[in-house]
């Protein structure tokens, strides 16, 4: 394990300390810095909206959102699992799931995954969403790596809290929902930018990032002026 990674993944989530911190993309980086600190393929965060559902919030690739997209809607996968017993998730075999959960085993095997992990993401005694760890080969991760991506998940929750300004969980519910909302927006800007240059969501998805951060200007804000026609990338 990389200890240079780990420690670079620990500092940004530190950094969220600071005011008015952008949540999503902080969510974003959350996402690939598992990946990289785990040495999986990919990783998604699904979290919970103010009526208790869970909604797709970040992803590390395209290809991993359209799949938490698909749990969401299913309500089948190793997150909702995760989410609705609190419990983490591990599958080694994603082909020993398919009674279990066949549309979602379809659809990752479709993806070039072959194991799943999720591991859940706590306010106190509450679960407010799942971290899922996707792998491309088969394999359950060694038991110091779940304690590992537990704590990046414990981590990223505290994070969330923005500790000294957030003391109630109704206080978060409505900054998540905010949160929610905005993924929405972000989504219509990074097809925009895809039709409009002839990229892949990924790439559409990159260049919105790096123009936020050039123009000093939060992700949703910056995809809302996209959409609307008042800004490009």
């Amino acid at each position: 394990m990389d200890e240079r990674l780990l420690a670079e993944a620990f500092v940004e989530m530190a950094d969220t300390l600071v005011d008015d911190f952008d949540l999503l993309d902080f969510l974003h980086r959350v996402t690939v810095r598992c990946a990289e600190v785990l040495s999986v393929s990919a990783a998604g965060i699904m979290l919970t909206d103010q009526r208790g559902a869970l909604r797709v919030i970040a992803a590390s690739t395209e290809r991993t959102r359209l799949l938490e997209l698909l749990q969401m809607q299913t309500n089948e996968g190793p997150c909702p699992e995760c989410f609705h017993t609190g419990q983490p998730v591990a599958i080694a075999d994603l082909n020993a799931a398919r009674d279990r959960w066949p549309l979602f085993v379809g659809q990752a095997d479709q993806a070039g995954f072959a194991a799943t992990h999720a591991l859940p993401m706590r306010l106190r005694t509450d679960i407010i969403g799942a971290l899922n760890l996707f792998h491309t080969e088969r394999g359950a991760l060694p038991a110091h790596t779940i304690r590992l991506g537990q704590g990046l998940a414990d981590v990223a929750t505290i994070a969330l809290l923005q500790a000294r300004t957030i003391s109630h969980r109704e206080t978060l519910a409505e900054q998540l929902q905010t949160a929610l909302n905005s993924r929405v927006v972000i989504e219509q800007a990074k097809g925009v930018i895809a039709e409009r240059h002839q990229l892949d969501m990924n790439q559409a998805f990159t260049l919105l990032r790096s123009a936020a951060r050039d123009r000093n200007r939060r992700l949703s804000e910056l995809a809302r002026t996209v959409v609307d026609g008042g800004e490009t990338v």
